[in-house]
């Protein structure tokens, strides 16, 4: 693995999948790997798990680990051409060049606008360091993008299956705040290369991109979905056709323990309680939140593994 900045950068998912359940058993085996490496990680937006989860990775490898809230410090430009006699005092090309000499690879995250579909795409922030750093990347949740959670989840759906061909929903669920569609992309992304039965609920109006969803199966009706269900992912994502916008706030769209039944409950977290689902299914022996949070390590361990593994060769 050169870098991580989307699913496509893993060669071989299910061998990495079993390379990272592989590393719980004994996660300090390979710490000779990363010793006199450093890894700068640079928050453009706030982070709890992804942030902890990362650094915990990286030490486990016996990297050093530099952190940067970079909106704490200085405004970065990323526009070419412009005339810098506004808020931004540096520009990327001379940031993401000089962070290079400091790191042995800088993992970002950036969360998008929700009010420039374009620009979002473009995912100006993520591509201007991965055009200008000369170090590996690895995206820690970007405005279109989240793969080491996708890639958690994944270890997570493969340690805990009771069958060959699990039934997976990825259900829509209400929030009082327009979040991205990033979790949301990379969990169907990553599903698509695995043995699973997908199926995406949602109300109208909140279809994904074309270009994510595909050929996988929507069902407007959360109930009819979620019959069988082995997994049942819940997340809120606003519109991407009205791009942003929230639509629509049903609570009958929040996920109960009824409606759950025997499947186990996943959620990236953070979670709203009794807005996205209620306490019952939390608090409930389906529910694998905590233990879907804990393998966010061994993701983000197995990638900084294999970056640091092809940078030695």
């Amino acid at each position: 693995m050169k870098k991580y900045t989307n699913i496509k950068d893993i060669s071989n998912l299910q061998e990495t999948i079993r390379e990272a359940i592989l590393l719980k058993m004994d996660p300090f085996a390979l710490q000779d790997l990363g010793k006199n490496k450093t890894l700068v990680m640079l928050f453009f937006n706030a982070s709890l798990r992804t942030r902890l989860s990362t650094e915990k990775a990286a030490k486990n490898l016996g990297m050093n680990v530099m952190v940067l809230n970079v909106n704490d410090a200085w405004n970065l430009e990323f526009e070419d051409g412009t005339i810098m006699n506004a808020n931004a005092s540096e520009h990327i090309k001379e940031a993401a060049q000089v962070i290079s000499q400091y790191a042995d690879v800088i993992a970002v995250r950036a969360f998008p606008s929700l009010t420039d579909k374009q620009k979002d795409e473009s995912e100006f922030v993520l591509q201007s360091f991965i055009k200008y750093a000369t170090v590996p990347i690895v995206n820690m949740e970007s405005a279109t993008a989240h793969p080491l959670q996708a890639l958690t989840d994944a270890i997570t759906i493969t340690e805990l299956s009771e069958k060959p061909k699990p039934k997976v929903v990825l259900s829509w669920a209400p929030h009082p705040k327009a979040l991205p569609q990033a979790v949301a992309n990379s969990f169907v992304e990553i599903m698509q290369n695995m043995d699973v039965d997908l199926t995406i609920t949602h109300p109208k109006g909140y279809e994904l991109s074309k270009a994510i969803t595909k050929n996988t199966s929507i069902n407007h009706n959360q109930e009819e979905a979620l019959k069988n269900a082995d997994f049942v992912y819940v997340k809120n994502w606003s519109s991407y056709k009205d791009y942003g916008k929230v639509l629509n706030q049903d609570q009958n769209w929040m996920m109960t323990k009824a409606k759950l039944g025997s499947a186990k409950f996943m959620h990236c977290l953070p979670v709203r309680r009794n807005v996205v689902v209620e306490d019952a299914v939390l608090d409930s022996e389906n529910s694998v939140v905590i233990k879907q949070a804990n393998n966010r390590t061994f993701a983000a361990q197995i990638v900084l593994q294999q970056i640091l593994e092809n940078h030695l060769k």
